[in-house]
């Protein structure tokens, strides 16, 4: 018979021949499929036909297969285990989460912390979008969001603080090296100072004027800036802990001034929660409250 490539039998039939053929038995195939027996010798009977061809000698007791049945069996059963691999990979992948964040967020306690997570959470595929702009939940298909804002918030969103801004100054110990540290404002006040774009400078020094210095728009750059010892640079304390603690940076005033809003972590509310997203809340919610 002529038949496109595409064109296949029953899916029941090729079940109940492919159970037959393991089992050598249309009892034991109808036990293993939940059927009758005489459902899975109908269904073979119309394979047979279909095709032409005998797929199994029936005996006294049980099946033998044919030379075109022994053949057919190791194909169709080959099939089959692929379809049932194709369908475990599918469902085993990882659980995507998305969460959205300042790019200062994301640099300096996202991505040093990635590996805890996925330690923490293995099946679970965390994509990041490092951005200033407030995210729309479901125009951007975000879950989670780390943000700078402040309360009320509106009733369909869950917040919960993870930090304040607590302003520290913080240069590379090779720009300090020989100053007797803590500085005063006034000693402060003579060496480079780097910008963000938030510029608190003149909150922590109380200067009404512009202070001088290199600016930069994010403060992930100013902070690399201040590791590449090109000045001082006013940075919210999470944000250089890990670099305080390592001696990569060092503090050269005991000021510090914090002002809001503060960071959150924010969420959409909804009427049913994905385990994924509460488990990466929730690790968030310990983790990034830490920093």
């Amino acid at each position: 018979m002529t038949q496109s490539r595409r064109t296949l039998p029953p899916l029941n039939a090729l079940r109940a021949f492919e159970a037959a053929g393991r089992r050598l038995n249309f009892r034991a195939a109808a036990e293993e499929l939940g059927v009758t027996q005489g459902a899975v010798a109908q269904q073979v009977r119309a394979l047979e036909d279909l095709f032409g061809l005998r797929l199994f000698q029936r005996l006294a007791r049980g099946l033998a297969l044919t030379d075109y049945g022994t053949a057919y069996l190791a194909d169709v059963t080959h099939a089959f285990d692929t379809l049932a691999e194709a369908t475990w990979r599918l469902l085993d992948r990882p659980e995507i989460v998305t969460i959205s964040a300042t790019p200062t967020v994301a640099t300096r306690l996202l991505i040093p912390r990635l590996a805890e997570l996925y330690a923490a959470l293995p099946d679970i595929d965390l994509r990041t979008m490092a951005t200033e702009v407030l995210s729309d939940f479901d125009r951007d298909q975000v879950d989670i969001a780390v943000r700078l804002t402040r309360p009320p918030f509106p009733a369909n969103l869950e917040a919960q603080l993870l930090f304040r801004q607590e302003l520290v100054a913080v240069a590379s110990p090779h720009l300090v090296s020989g100053l007797a540290l803590p500085l005063t404002g006034e000693e402060l006040r003579k060496l480079p100072l780097l910008h963000d774009s938030h510029d608190h400078w003149r909150v922590l020094l109380q200067s009404r004027e512009k202070l001088p210095g290199a600016a930069f728009n994010h403060t992930t750059l100013a902070l690399d800036a201040a590791h590449a010892g090109r000045g001082v640079v006013l940075a919210c304390r999470a944000f250089v802990m890990a670099d305080l603690e390592a001696g990569r940076l060092v503090r050269v005033s005991d000021e510090t001034a914090t002002i809001g809003p503060d960071y959150y972590l924010v969420r959409k509310r909804s009427s049913s929660p994905r385990k994924a997203v509460d488990a990466v809340w929730d690790w968030c919610a310990t983790q990034l409250a830490l920093a």
